[in-house]
């Protein structure tokens, strides 16, 4: 299962998460101390991408995207991100929990309603799988 090559498709790169992660840091490095952090992030983002587990939510959610465009006027009719579906909170949260326990799950709750970076830009379910797996690891990278 190769998630970033789901991801792809919706214009989602490593680096591009990364962006993300580090949009809400609120820690102190700077300079080559930050760019380090940045590449132990961007390295377990990698590891965690390569989980089957979290591999296949992130294609259900690409893939339910895919079928809420395709059916935006047959049986769905779901608007761009409405306060009604929750499914791609469910995945979301999934993913955070998977990753990093209930802090994971506290750190998506953020990282949904601030969508920094490429989550701006990003389909409902993929910008939720999207998020929580960068909370997650950002979550796990600095408790580790």
């Amino acid at each position: 299962m190769d998630a970033l090559k789901v991801l792809k498709k919706h214009g989602v790169t490593l680096e591009s998460m990364v962006e993300a992660g580090f949009e809400l840091y609120v820690g102190k490095a700077r300079g080559k101390a930050l760019q380090e952090l940045k590449a132990g992030f961007k390295k377990m983002l990698a590891e965690n991408m390569g989980d089957p587990n979290i591999g296949l939510l992130i294609s259900a959610a690409s893939f339910l995207d895919e079928l809420v465009e395709s059916e935006s006027e047959g049986i769905f009719q779901i608007s761009r991100d409405p306060a009604a579906l929750v499914a791609d909170e469910l995945i979301g949260m999934s993913i955070a929990e998977y990753i990093a326990g209930k802090k994971g799950l506290f750190n998506y709750v953020r990282y949904d309603k601030a969508k920094p970076g490429i989550l701006s830009r990003l389909p409902p379910f993929t910008d939720d799988a999207v998020g929580a797996l960068v909370a997650g690891t950002m979550t796990r990278f600095f408790e580790e």
